[in-house]
């Protein structure tokens, strides 16, 4: 409680900081002469969403938007702990340290494969299917991105699942300055890092263009955790009239990475860079292109449909079995035991159309933002293949048949609209609904024995959505803002599927629901103080789990989690509180905190419910951390600058349970918490030129985010120790 006091201390303290910032009159015209502004250094923090953008409205949601052209940052191994510090309670899963998958969360929810955002790279879905299978295998390159949007669970009704809101990658663009622009960077680091990036762009007459490839290739700084990927990208923008625009993209992204494999808990106490899997491999070839058609109808009516398709795959193929099962060479046959092959294969279509109006009432300017979604999404899963014996990235199979083989098929329908109503000059109310359909079904068998094969299933799922949202403008540039708004997550292909011919699934199976509901205050005090200081409750209802029921596996809704707590992010730049004079530099400082209380509150298991010593009621939910702290500061000297971060982690539990001993394969235990700090500067020379350089876990932590039951392991995943990059670049 007592941190939570400091916190809102700082509130209080930033409240009447701003009480000092002077109110302007829009109806007064003040002649002001030309100013040449040279090397400002504004303060590098967190910006926000405007009220609307793009046809969609943001006004009374928590928005935070990363400039990553401010950021000293690892760009090159998309170092997401560096990326996403200033927003406050990111939880970031560490144990990739190619940066090929982003593992994010917020307010106590799982981040793998960062499964419960809306992920999407200019406005449009990246992950596998965002219905069925809303996992995220592709991270554009950080050197790729211009801004990163962060929008918290109220984005539930423009873009519906998931709870964690939306995360949004916004690719770079080209010049609008001249024909042709040339962006190169080089980086070389640790343990055999290469890193590539090469971009062009620019704009002639009508026509702008911006092109990519991107190629790193690592040994890794674990044993056996090699990786290679390739990614290309290519954007078109046409000013077809003045009211027409056309835009159409292309990504194309590759890469094979090993797979280190998890440790026990000992093993991980010994040395926490050895790896028992050397034959473990992962692949994901993914595309994704969209087309964009804008129109402003008129002055006030803007139209924009955009259209979409993802093609992409999974490809694995390793030894799977517990690590405390050596993956040695079998004396009968004198070679190493036949691998596992799984692979998946995905094609999703989707069309968004959205309208805003802006129209007078009463006096006020209102919005009014409503749209239609539109989408096709189909997953072919085969699983449990015999592989080869070999070694490196081979997906052959030994037979032509899969040991499980499932088709998914998901059929989505829905209209959204929220709206803003102006209230006099301070006041913002923004209601808005959304209503979902969803149709999905599943074929196939689960293994190739007579009772193997599923008979055809199809769910038909209809939803409501609807919340409200407030703002209120304290200052020019202050606000107070708050939103309540309903959640929920369908249900996913792997809860439908019987994990064995002996499990079953309750027909009844509900879809995952709840609530999100944000209240804060943010804003800037003139050019010195960046702020955002909230707390949130996030309810999470129906959540999918595993009871024996009759001795037999049963899978069903199984209880209720509650998420409660503070976020806060303040950057304070001291020296401009006092002065303007900056010829020895100047600097910034943060501090991005979160408090974050998730527990179970309800456990549906009636073997157990009444048995206090079995029940997960009140238990911490899983992989929820109770504070994610994060530190730093930013000296500017002219075209140098150098950031030092501090990041601290709570433990975390890994099952619901909350068991605290490890198990003896190390896929069960309760995780430590730990501390990380990380150094980076950046030097611009002759105008183009520049050189970057970084020290990532300056202080060799020893340290684990997460446990695995399967892939990416089995068992305890290990952080990356200590590493170094140095990096050159020019734009011209």
């Amino acid at each position: 409680m007592k941190k939570y006091a400091f916190v809102f201390a700082i509130s209080c303290f930033v409240g009447y900081s701003t009480s000092y910032s002077q109110n302007l009159d829009s109806s007064k015209v003040i002649p002001l002469n030309d100013v040449l502004i040279k090397n400002q250094h504004v303060l590098g923090g967190i910006e926000r969403m405007p009220d609307v953008k793009d046809n969609v409205i943001f006004a009374g949601k928590k928005t935070e938007v990363i400039n990553l052209t401010k950021l000293n940052a690892d760009l090159s191994t998309n170092n997401t702990r560096q990326v996403f510090a200033k927003i406050p309670g990111m939880s970031v899963w560490e144990n990739d340290g190619s940066g090929i998958q982003a593992g994010l969360a917020t307010r106590g929810l799982s981040p793998n494969r960062s499964w419960e955002f809306n992920v999407r790279q200019n406005g449009y879905d990246i992950c596998s299917e965002i219905f069925g299978y809303p996992e995220t295998y592709f991270t554009p390159p950080m050197e790729s991105v211009e801004k990163i949007e962060v929008i918290r669970g109220a984005a539930s009704l423009q873009f519906g699942p998931q709870f964690g809101g939306l995360l949004n990658y916004q690719i770079k663009k080209g010049n609008t300055n001249k024909a042709i622009g040339i962006e190169t960077q080089q980086t070389i680091g640790s343990f055999g890092l290469l890193n590539t990036y090469n971009a062009i762009g620019g704009t002639y007459k009508k026509l702008s263009y911006y092109a990519y490839f991107h190629n790193r290739v690592a040994e890794g700084w674990r044993e056996n955790s090699q990786y290679a990927i390739h990614t290309g990208y290519f954007s078109a923008n046409y000013q077809l009239s003045k009211r027409i625009n056309i835009a159409a993209e292309y990504t194309n992204m590759n890469y094979k990475s090993q797979q280190a494999g998890g440790l026990t808990d000992v093993q991980f106490n010994e040395n926490n860079k050895q790896s028992f899997r050397e034959r473990n491999w992962f692949g994901a070839p993914w595309n994704v292109t969209s087309l964009t058609f804008k129109y402003d109808i008129s002055r006030n009516v803007n139209l924009q449909i955009k259209s979409f398709m993802t093609m992409a795959e999974r490809n694995s193929v390793g030894f799977t079995k517990s690590i405390t099962t050596l993956d040695t060479i079998n004396p009968l046959t004198l070679q190493y035991n036949a691998r596992q092959v799984d692979r998946d294969y995905y094609s999703n279509y989707g069309t968004e159309a959205r309208v805003s109006v802006k129209y007078n009432l009463c006096g006020n300017s209102n919005v009014l933002a409503a749209g239609i979604r539109l989408h096709n999404g189909k997953t072919k899963r085969n699983q449990l293949g015999t592989g080869t014996t070999g070694s490196d990235f081979d997906l052959t199979l030994n037979n032509s048949t899969y040991g499980r083989s499932l088709e998914f098929s998901t059929i989505n329908y829905a209209a959204f609209a929220e709206n803003i109503f102006q209230i006099g000059k301070h006041l913002k109310l923004i209601p808005g609904i959304r209503i979902e359909f969803i149709e999905n079904s599943i074929s196939g068998y689960i293994n190739t024995s007579q009772t193997g094969t599923l008979n055809s299933d199809k769910r038909v799922h209809k939803i409501l959505l609807y919340g409200f949202g407030t703002e209120y403008k304290v200052t020019d540039k202050t606000n107070i803002y708050g939103n309540y708004s309903l959640a929920y997550r369908p249900v996913t292909f792997s809860e439908i599927t019987p994990s064995a011919t002996t499990e079953i699934i309750d027909p009844n199976l509900k879809n995952a629901s709840g609530f999100n509901a944000d209240f804060g205050y943010r804003g800037n005090v003139k050019n010195f103080l960046n702020f955002d200081i909230g707390i949130f409750y996030l309810q999470y209802n129906n959540r999918i789990g595993t009871i024996t029921q009759n001795s037999v596996p049963f899978k069903t809704n199984i209880g209720t989690s509650i998420s409660k707590g503070i976020e806060s992010y303040i950057e304070i730049n001291p020296i401009k509180i006092f002065t303007e004079n900056v010829k020895l530099g100047t600097f910034s400082i943060y501090a991005s905190n979160s408090f974050i209380d998730a527990k179970y509150t309800e456990w549906n298991n009636p073997l157990i419910a009444n048995n206090p010593l079995l029940s997960i009621a009140n238990k911490r939910v899983e992989n929820a951390p109770l504070f994610i702290h994060r530190f730093g500061g930013t000296y500017y000297l002219k075209e140098f600058s150098l950031t030092f971060q501090y990041s601290t982690v709570s433990d975390v539990y890994t099952d619901a349970a909350n068991t605290e001993l490890a198990n003896v394969t190390g896929t069960i235990g309760k995780l430590s918490g730990y501390k990380i700090m990380d150094a980076s500067c950046s030097y611009r020379f002759l105008k183009n030129y520049n050189v970057k350089a970084g020290i990532n876990n300056i202080t060799d932590e020893k340290y684990a985010t997460r446990r695995s039951t399967g892939y990416p392991g089995p068992g305890l995943l290990p952080g990356n120790g200590r590493n170094l990059f140095i990096s050159v670049g020019a734009s011209f």
